[in-house]
């Protein structure tokens, strides 16, 4: 075995890459084998920041790579030209990603051209679907065919990678990681930074999903418009997405609605904080779908399709989309029917125990000295 420390560089584009892959960081350089570096692309950049502030992050190089309302193709071409220059100077033995963003599935493939190995994880995830969700599909599937190692999530998630024809000796199960972050985060003294009203039960809305621009949205805003003029006990929170496509309809429908709080995106702590707050979640979040179940929190996703079946499997989150009547059928049947809240308020997550980060490293240690 070698006994010289090995270049890990993990890359963090969006906040929930931060999230997910805060502890993986974390674990690696409480390793003596590794030399950890950390690159930040900045796809989304305040709220990358606040999450890598929350973990006490900070990047060794960060791209700012950020545009307003920039276009997949200037973002990808961006990147890759920026990611060229970072690859040739720091000579990682290994990359690290997470996920299926943009920075991803780029970062994949410019390690493809420099035959650098890539760590993938929360490998496996899958709709079969390529334009839904869009872009996040089609990366996941690229990375996927580029990656050295795929850690996998779940059981269904490795098959999926077995599906795909990845041998099954480079695939592992880890469990997700974003459980590691929240279980460790849910058992400090969180602030929401909010006042709403003590005595109403709150629901808690995210949505900012690309697929759903357009109607689909405008659809989802007209269901939350509904709700809330219909349960007026109720508080609804929604940090608002500052892109326009979100932004300025949400606050077209929503603003003026008195038992409608509408905020700027929450800081990782108080999101976490909001979650543990809320009755209900609806929202069309991928990494809400994994940490809310191991809340007790009934999540409705608003999407057509997932690719974290597992949850739903288990019936502690059920899948609406889109359409108007879905959404305020069964959001209504929740806030109604006790009985069916607590069949969804069970407090199971089928997505990992909390220790997803040290079988990463371990298994890295294993494969790389």
């Amino acid at each position: 075995m070698s006994s010289s420390k090995k270049n890990i560089l993990c890359v963090v584009g969006t906040r929930p890459e931060a999230i997910k892959m805060a502890p993986v960081i974390l674990e690696l350089r409480k390793q003596p084998w590794a030399n950890v570096r950390v690159l930040a692309t900045a796809q989304h950049r305040q709220m990358l920041d606040q999450v890598l502030s929350f973990f006490d992050i900070q990047p060794d190089i960060d791209l700012n790579i950020m545009r307003p309302n920039q276009a997949l193709t200037e973002l990808t071409a961006r990147l890759l030209l920026e990611l060229d220059a970072v690859l040739k100077a720091e000579k990682p033995d290994v990359v690290l990603v997470q996920g299926d963003t943009t920075t991803v599935m780029t970062v994949a493939l410019a390690c493809f051209y420099h035959r650098i190995p890539i760590g993938h994880v929360e490998a496996g995830l899958r709709t079969w679907d390529m334009q839904n969700p869009f872009p996040e599909e089609a990366n996941r599937v690229i990375a996927g065919k580029l990656a050295r190692w795929h850690f996998a999530p779940t059981e269904g998630s490795r098959q999926n990678l077995l599906k795909d024809g990845i041998a099954d000796s480079d695939v592992i199960v880890t469990g997700n990681t974003v459980v590691d972050a929240l279980l460790a985060t849910a058992q400090r003294d969180l602030d929401l930074g909010i006042t709403l009203p003590a005595d109403k039960r709150m629901v808690l809305v995210t949505s900012h999903r690309r697929e759903n621009f357009g109607v689909p949205f405008r659809n989802i805003c007209r269901a939350l418009q509904t709700l809330a003029h219909n349960n007026s006990d109720v508080q609804f929170l929604y940090p608002v997405h500052p892109n326009p496509n979100v932004k300025d309809v949400a606050y077209e429908y929503l603003a003026q609605i008195p038992n409608v709080t509408l905020c700027e995106p929450l800081d990782y702590a108080p999101f976490v904080a909001a979650m543990k707050r809320a009755y209900l979640i609806l929202t069309d979040s991928g990494g809400v779908q994994e940490e809310a179940p191991a809340l007790g929190k009934p999540v409705l996703v608003l999407r057509e399709e997932t690719e974290r079946p597992e949850a739903v499997q288990e019936g502690v989150v059920k899948l609406v989309g889109s359409d108007y009547d879905r959404i305020v059928a069964e959001a209504q049947c929740l806030l109604d029917d006790e009985a069916a809240y607590k069949a969804m308020a069970r407090g199971v997550s089928p997505y990992g125990d909390g220790h997803a980060s040290e079988r990463i490293a371990r298994l890295l240690q294993e494969q790389l000295l």
